[in-house]
């Protein structure tokens, strides 16, 4: 979901959200834990590599790229001990079989949106009234919380090259929201969460970014753009 709409287009819609986690898919392991030394992960994520480096250091990170089909298909080639993928995408392809271990956010904190799905529409329609219809289909709670992810990405201009993370949770009418910057060797990561009204989501989604620009996360994500920037294209 990206986190600037083109001119002309708006959200109606923001369907319930699928499981929002990473899976760890692998045909010869059960969990990153019991990769060896040396072990090939593929992940086309920043996010996952920041992550996975900064726990398990004596793992080797390659990036994985194509469709579901092709990265599948790569680990079955023996190309990678393992791959991490959104599990939304394998259950809503009827493959929850590959998974072999989903990775809890407090281990692996899912990208803003991820899981989630929402239904885009012209603005400014006369003809009808596209809100009131799609307006059953809208999960609240859904849509509160991505709404504040949406805000921490659009803060830090979040984009496949930033490994950036933002996930919140709705219970009642409170909304706890988790964040993170981090360079992709995992060395250097700023944290931050906060809860506050789910009903003022963007609100709290400001708050946890600037409690990460505290801790100097523009300076992390822009060495994190000089290296994307001096890095050649494969």
């Amino acid at each position: 979901m990206s986190r600037d709409l083109p001119e002309g287009f708006e959200l109606a819609a923001v369907l319930e959200r699928e499981d929002p986690r990473d899976a760890f898919v692998s045909n010869d392991y059960a969990s990153l834990d019991e990769l060896p030394h040396g072990a090939v992960v593929g992940t086309s994520s920043l996010r996952r590599q920041s992550l996975i480096a900064a726990r398990y250091p004596h793992l080797v990170i390659k990036p994985l790229r194509g469709n579901l089909d092709t990265r599948l298909g790569k680990l079955d080639r023996g190309d990678y001990a393992a791959i991490i993928l959104a599990a939304a995408g394998l259950k809503r392809l009827g493959l929850p079989e590959r998974i072999r271990a989903l990775l809890e956010p407090e281990s692996s904190l899912p990208a803003a949106g991820q899981g989630a799905m929402a239904i885009e529409i012209v603005s400014g329609r006369t003809d009808i009234d596209l809100h009131a219809v799609l307006a059953p289909l809208n999960h609240t709670a859904t849509e509160q919380a991505v709404r504040a992810e949406r805000k921490v990405s659009k803060v830090f201009g979040g984009s496949c090259q930033i490994p950036l993370a933002a996930f919140a949770t709705v219970d009642g009418g409170t909304m706890h929201l988790r964040a993170m910057v981090a360079t992709p060797d995992g060395k250097r990561t700023a944290k931050a969460e906060l809860s506050g009204p789910a009903d003022a989501p963007e609100a709290l989604g400001q708050q946890v970014s600037d409690l990460l620009q505290q801790q100097d996360a523009h300076d992390i994500l822009a060495a994190c753009k000089a290296q994307a920037d001096a890095a050649p294209d494969v």
